[in-house]
This record gives C-alpha cells, sequence and structure tokens, in this order.
C-alpha cells in the first residue's frame, strides 16, 4: 500500500496494512543521530507518512543577538537553552497597545512559494500545512501567559479582540493554503498540563472554541481533513473537537490520558 492511500485509508476509518507514524526529532536530537549514522539525511530513510508545509513566511525567524530570535510577529525568543523554540523574552502587546499592533502579512506570497513545486515533485505524498502557534498559543506569546490568564478574567473585551485579529489572519491563510493540493490543514496550540486544561473548560468554550470552529470549519469546507496538536491532558473537551470538525488528535500523552479508553470513546470520530 502506497503511504498515501494508507494515510487516508486510516483518515477514513478503515483498517490499513500497517498503522501510519511520522518520526520528528529535536534539534539536539537529530544532531546526535547524524553523527551516530554518519548520515546528514538519515532521516529521508524513516518512511515517515508525512509531508510538512510551513505557512511562514521568509525572514519569518531572524537572530537580532546571540540566542535571542525574533519571529514574525514581533515576539522574541531566548533559546541558550531550548534551540527548537526557547522561551518568550518580551511583551509585544498590551490591552493599552493592542489598536497599535500590525500584525504580519498573511497574503505574503513567500508564505506558500515552494508548495507548488513540492507537491508536483512528489505527488504520491500526503500534505499538511501548518499553523504553528495558532491561537492560545499566539494570544499568551503576544502578552505574556500570566498576563492573558488574567486578561480572561479582567479584561475578556480585550481578549475577544486578541483572539479575533488572530482569527482573522488565521483565516486567510487557511484560504490560501487550501487553495493547493493538501489533505491536512494542522494546528498547534497547546491548551493542556499534566492534570487538565490550562485556563479551564469554561474559558476555553468562552475564548477558544467559537474561533477553532471558524478555523476547522473553513478547512473541512476546502474537503481538507483537521489536525491538532495539544499537549497535556485535555480529553473533557474531545467532544468540543469533534463537534469542530477534528478528525486527528496528537499527542495522546499516555501519563494522563487513558489511550485505550480514548479509542473505545472517539474511536470513531478521530
Amino acid at each position: 500500500m502506497e503511504i498515501r492511500k494508507r494515510v487516508l485509508t486510516t483518515l477514513n476509518h478503515r483498517q490499513p496494512d500497517k498503522i501510519p507514524y511520522n518520526i520528528n526529532f529535536t534539534l539536539a536530537a537529530r544532531e546526535k543521530m547524524v553523527k551516530y549514522y554518519n548520515d546528514p539525511e538519515f532521516d529521508k530513510k524513516l518512511g515517515n507518512c508525512f509531508c510538512k508545509l510551513s505557512t511562514e513566511p521568509d525572514g519569518a525567524w531572524q537572530e537580532i543577538k546571540p540566542d535571542i530570535w525574533r519571529d514574525q510577529f514581533g515576539v522574541h525568543w531566548d533559546r541558550s537553552v531550548d534551540k527548537d523554540i526557547g522561551v518568550v523574552c518580551n511583551t509585544a502587546i498590551t490591552a493599552e497597545t493592542f489598536d497599535e499592533f500590525v500584525f504580519p502579512n498573511p497574503n505574503d506570497p513567500s508564505r506558500y512559494a515552494a508548495y507548488s513545486k513540492i507537491i508536483k515533485d512528489n505527488p504520491h505524498g500526503l500534505y499538511f500545512s501548518s499553523i504553528g502557534f495558532s491561537l492560545f498559543e499566539r494570544a499568551w506569546t503576544l502578552t505574556g501567559m500570566e498576563n492573558l490568564l488574567m486578561y480572561m478574567i479582567t479584561d475578556p473585551d480585550f481578549v475577544h479582540r486578541l483572539m479575533d485579529k488572530i482569527l482573522d489572519f488565521n483565516l486567510r491563510i487557511i484560504e490560501r493554503a487550501c487553495s493547493f493540493d493538501i489533505d491536512i490543514m494542522h494546528f498547534g496550540d497547546d491548551w493542556g498540563q499534566q492534570n487538565g486544561l490550562i485556563m479551564g473548560a469554561d474559558m476555553w468554550r468562552e475564548y477558544i472554541k467559537p474561533r477553532v470552529k471558524k478555523m476547522y470549519g473553513l478547512a473541512r469546507s476546502k474537503d481538507k481533513f483537521v489536525s491538532i496538536h495539544s499537549c497535556g491532558k485535555i480529553d473533557e473537551i474531545f467532544p468540543d473537537l469533534i463537534e469542530c470538525g477534528l478528525n486527528i488528535f496528537n499527542p495522546f500523552q499516555p501519563e494522563v490520558i487513558d489511550v485505550a479508553k480514548m479509542k473505545e470513546t472517539f474511536g470513531q470520530s478521530l
């Protein structure tokens, strides 16, 4: 069975010849693997089933001083320890400065410049376009995590306006990305910690659910599968996510989620 057919068979809840998989590495782990195998392209031999297409523009990340990187939104990341992502070390937006903040251009052609050639060169691949830090994460990286959680209580109007601005940005990217021959629209947005949702289910349903429903709905209207990455224990909102149109959830952390129970309960939908 070809990789593409294997994945689509699985996503349509039929039995494939074997389970599709995708193995990724942190920068540190990848460097160790390259050294161990003496092969800088070892990962091309792993048989990974998914091909990721970024939605970031050229120059999305710039090192402004040693180990400090600025992303396309003007958020500064300290990568002196964590080389993959880093730690936010500035405050890009407050409730008082929000109206002055200029978002990056979601229609920047460089975001999608490589899509057509990559897909043409490997027509049998299974492609997903990815928006990292898609909603909650984008909001807290701009304001600061503690600030955002406090704003959710003290200034809900600001949070709704911020989330709507992020939503509009995302919808424009989804619209453009889904015009290509991709299979999946993927969103990264960590909502969970080890014992539940960071903001709690009520606030998740107030601030996040209505907007992910629009994002997922747009992708589904383009006949794309919808995938989400969220760390932590968030199984209490699986029914909400399925209602919003989710097809794929990653990761099922066995330390905090009963994977067998999730398969039994939600296996017909996820």
